[in-house]
């Protein structure tokens, strides 16, 4: 079990992208903290099936990445029971679309305080954890638009690209503590957000997949599972797309 004795913090651990995250690096042996802002009943089903799947039992921790104080103190927590912190997958995210013309401000702050700062809240965080334990790894789930822009997505997209940013930054600024930090850009990917669009709206998007399928959230949880491991070793500052050709 290659992350055995490894504790790996998921936000937005509760489903979706990040429920197949807990439950594959569950499945590598590390004791997973699942992560979630309200639906404290589906982090408990991410949980169960953590254990269904064979790892040890997860931590379930409810706290808003969007409220530093609140990130503070949970990574306290987490180091209080735990002993650390050595993985943390930035998945936490909300979607607020809309055309620029008619976008709001307050959806504006709240996407890219979510996403973004959300994300830098945690790694900030979390690294002070892991200088520590001089090993760690930091991996940001971003999006294929953040690298190709989305009409319609204007906080999504920009809070997406940030995160491409951030990730190149940190992992420069970690580097010398053994910590790496890596993005992965998922595509088109099966999830309860894109069940909710028409056949023909998926068949206009699967044009441009040159896989001409949808990925699945397993998918994007192999891709943050080798970044986790130390079969990254030597790979950071790195954006890794999941995305079927959608982007090149």
């Amino acid at each position: 079990m290659e992350l055995k004795d490894k504790v790996a913090a998921v936000t937005g651990g509760s489903r979706g992208i990040g429920r197949a995250i807990c439950v594959e690096l569950g499945k590598l042996g590390a004791r997973v903290v699942v992560n979630y802002a309200g639906n404290e009943a589906a982090a408990r089903e991410t949980a169960r099936l953590v254990v269904e799947a064979g790892g040890p039992e997860p931590v379930v921790m409810g706290f808003d990445v969007s409220d530093g104080a609140a990130v503070d103190a949970a990574f306290d927590a987490i180091k209080a029971q735990l002993g650390g912190c050595h993985i943390l997958v930035n998945n936490a995210g909300i979607s607020k679309d809309g055309l620029l013309l008619r976008f709001k401000d307050d959806d504006w702050n709240k996407t890219l305080q979510t996403n973004l700062y959300g994300a830098f809240a945690c790694a900030r965080a979390a690294s002070k954890l892991m200088t520590k334990q001089r090993w760690g790894r930091i991996i940001n789930i971003s999006s294929v638009v953040g690298e190709t822009g989305n009409a319609g997505q204007v906080a999504y997209a920009a809070a997406k690209a940030g995160m491409i940013g951030m990730t190149k930054t940190l992992a420069q600024e970690l580097a010398s503590r053994s910590i790496t930090v890596n993005a992965v850009t998922p595509g088109f990917i099966e999830t309860d957000m894109t069940a909710a669009l028409s056949d023909d709206q998926k068949k206009v998007i699967l044009d441009e997949v040159p896989l001409k399928s949808m990925g699945t959230v397993v998918d994007v949880a192999h891709a943050v599972a080798f970044l986790a491991t130390d079969r990254a070793r030597y790979v950071t500052g790195h954006v890794l797309s999941v995305n079927g050709g959608m982007y090149m």
